[in-house]
C-alpha cells in the first residue's frame, strides 16, 4: 500500500538497542523525520464493526470512490440516506483501516492507514426477490451511485455483488489484529537489497535472505569479515535501498 495513505502518528516508544560490540562500517544516521500527516476520523455515524450477521437482510456491499475522498463518501451518503429516505436500507459504514508501525529517530512511531484506498464497505439491505424488492434495490443502488465522489460499486456485470462472509470476516479481523499488533509499514521480499538502521549492525548492508512476516523479522545475508553472514533482523531494523 503507497505511504500517502498514511494517517495520524498514534503514539510514540524509545526502541530499545541490541547488545553492542559487533563491527561497524559507519555512525548510524538518524531516520528522516517525516511530514505531518492529516488525522484521520471514523466514518459518519459508524458503529463498531461486529462481524457478518447472515441473518441480516443487509449485505456488505464495496462502492468506488475518488482515492482520499473516502470519509467525505461515507459521510454524504449517511446525510443522503436520511433526506431521500432510504435511512433504513443502509447499516453500517466502514472505511476499513490498520495500524502500522516504523521507525523515526530511533523511536517506534504508530500510525493508521487505508486498507483499500479508494474503497468504502457499505452495508445495504438489497433483496432482489420479488419485482417490488427489485424496484426498490434499483432505487437505492441508483441513490447511493449519485452519492457525489462514488463511480460505482464493485462487482460483475451490471448488478452489484455482495461480500462473502469470509471476505467481511477477514477484513474485520485485519482491522481489530491490527491494532492489537500493528504491522510494519514496509514489508520485504526475498533479494530485497536493504541497510540496517538500528542495532549492532548498524549501516551495514545486505540481502533479504528469508521473510517471516507472522513474526516480522528478516533474515539478512551481511559480509561481515569477508563472509557473507546471515543476521535475523526486525523489519524496523532495516530500510530498502
Amino acid at each position: 500500500m503507497d505511504d500517502e495513505n498514511v494517517y495520524s502518528v498514534e503514539q510514540e516508544e524509545p526502541v530499545s538497542g541490541d547488545a553492542a560490540g559487533a563491527p561497524a562500517e559507519g555512525e548510524s544516521p538518524m531516520p528522516e523525520e517525516a511530514a505531518a500527516e492529516p488525522e484521520a476520523e471514523p466514518a459518519a455515524g459508524q458503529p463498531a464493526a461486529a462481524g457478518y450477521d447472515e441473518s441480516s437482510p443487509k449485505k456488505w456491499f464495496i462502492i468506488h470512490t475518488y482515492s482520499g475522498f473516502e470519509q467525505k463518501v461515507a459521510e454524504s451518503l449517511r446525510t443522503r440516506s436520511q433526506a431521500f429516505g432510504f435511512a433504513d436500507k443502509i447499516g453500517q459504514i466502514l472505511i476499513p483501516t490498520e495500524e502500522v508501525v516504523e521507525l523515526r529517530g530511533g523511536k517506534k512511531v504508530t500510525s493508521k492507514r487505508l486498507v483499500y484506498p479508494g474503497y468504502v464497505l457499505v452495508e445495504m439491505e438489497m433483496n432482489r426477490d420479488t419485482d417490488e424488492a427489485r424496484k426498490e434495490a434499483d432505487k437505492l443502488w441508483h441513490e447511493v451511485k449519485n452519492t457525489p465522489r462514488v463511480t460505482g460499486f464493485v462487482g460483475g456485470g451490471t448488478q452489484p455483488v455482495p461480500l462473502s462472509a469470509d471476505e467481511v470476516n477477514s477484513i474485520l479481523y485485519r482491522q481489530v489484529s491490527s491494532a492489537e499488533r500493528p504491522r510494519p509499514k514496509t514489508t520485504y521480499e526475498r533479494n530485497d537489497s536493504v541497510r540496517i538502521v538500528d542495532g549492532p549492525f548498524t549501516n551495514f548492508r545486505g540481502k533479504v535472505d528469508e521473510v517471516n512476516t507472522d513474526r516480522g523479522t528478516l533474515r539478512v545475508m551481511v559480509m561481515i569479515f569477508g563472509r557473507a553472514t546471515p543476521v535475523e533482523l526486525e523489519f524496523l531494523q532495516v530500510e530498502k535501498e
